[in-house]
C-alpha cells in the first residue's frame, strides 16, 4: 500500500487537565522542555517567531514559526518551516494543530501536521521530509506526559 505523505497524526493521553496540557504545548517556556532547544514567540494568533534545534553554530537549525490559532484549553496551532523572510501561508509552510479533549482524569492530545503535499517538493524530498517529521514527532511527543507529571508533582 502506497503512503499518502499528506497528514501526520498522533494521539497521546496525558494525566493532567486540558488547561495544564494547553500551557505545555503553547508556552515557549514549556515547549523548550520537551521539544526544541529554544522557542521564541508569543502564544497569540499572528505572532511570528522561531524554534531552534541544537546549536545553529554547530549544524543546528533555526526554524520559523507563526502562531495561527489559540483557543485555550482546546486548540493551539502554528505554521512552521517557511522562509524566515516570508509570511507563513499554505504552500510554504506546514500546519501543526494540537487539539486537546478532556478524557477521564486527563487529556487526550491529538497532533496533526499537514501541508506536505502543498510544498511542491519532488517525491523524494516529500518522502524524506514526511519521514523526518514522523520520526521527530514519535520522539518528541512521548516526552510531554513525563514533563507534565514532573510539573504536577512539583506543585
Amino acid at each position: 500500500m502506497a503512503m499518502e505523505f499528506g497528514t501526520l497524526e498522533r494521539e497521546i493521553y496525558i494525566e493532567a487537565s486540558p488547561e495544564i496540557v494547553f500551557e505545555v504545548v503553547s508556552s515557549p517556556d514549556h515547549l523548550r522542555q520537551w521539544w526544541p532547544d529554544e522557542a521564541r514567540y508569543d502564544p497569540v494568533p499572528g505572532s511570528a517567531g522561531e524554534v531552534v534545534f541544537g546549536d545553529p553554530a554547530a549544524g543546528g537549525r533555526v526554524v520559523s514559526l507563526s502562531v495561527v490559532d489559540v483557543q485555550p484549553p482546546r486548540l493551539f496551532s502554528f505554521r512552521w518551516t517557511h522562509p524566515a523572510d516570508a509570511p507563513a501561508v499554505p504552500g510554504n509552510s506546514l500546519l501543526v494543530n494540537f487539539e486537546l479533549r478532556p478524557s477521564g482524569h486527563g487529556t487526550l492530545l491529538r497532533m496533526t501536521e499537514t501541508g506536505f503535499r502543498e510544498q511542491g517538493w519532488e517525491i523524494a524530498v516529500l518522502e524524506e521530509q514526511y519521514r523526518e517529521h514522523s520520526i521527530g514527532w514519535d520522539f518528541y511527543l512521548p516526552r510531554i506526559a513525563p514533563y507534565v507529571a514532573s510539573l504536577t508533582t512539583r506543585s
